[in-house]
């Protein structure tokens, strides 16, 4: 009894440690504010100058980062924070009001007017 008990604990051990593997190619889409090409260029240059992201393609019409990351080297909330830090906006980290500020005019994704500006880009 008591090692059949001592296996099993093992063996649940194993499985959750296992299951916290951080992964090599972990895929993640990331819901990124901006609305033109530039902003485009400005986010993709952002997630790929960190190390450990392997590919960011960021769709103009979504609005959706398309990232593959190596999770032992960064995370996807690093990867948040990064593009917040070029001035754009996600769900959970907003970029300070500074550096959104010194974007430029044509990507103030915030303003209504230049959002409706850009509708139909990326198309």
């Amino acid at each position: 009894m008591k090692k059949s008990l001592v296996v099993l604990c093992l063996f649940m051990f194993a499985l959750s440690a296992t299951a916290q593997k951080k992964k090599r190619n972990a895929k993640a889409l990331i819901e990124v504010d901006g609305v033109c090409m530039m902003c485009k260029k400005r986010i993709e240059k952002a997630a790929l100058g960190m190390k450990g992201v392997k590919y960011a393609v960021w769709n103009v019409k979504t609005h959706e980062l398309s990232v593959i990351l190596d999770e032992r080297k960064t995370s996807v909330k690093a990867i948040k924070e990064k593009v917040a830090g070029v001035g754009h906006d996600t769900k959970e980290v907003k970029a300070t009001d500074t550096v959104y500020a010194n974007l430029h005019p044509c990507c103030k994704y915030r303003n209504e007017e230049i959002r409706k500006d850009h509708e139909g880009e990326g198309k």
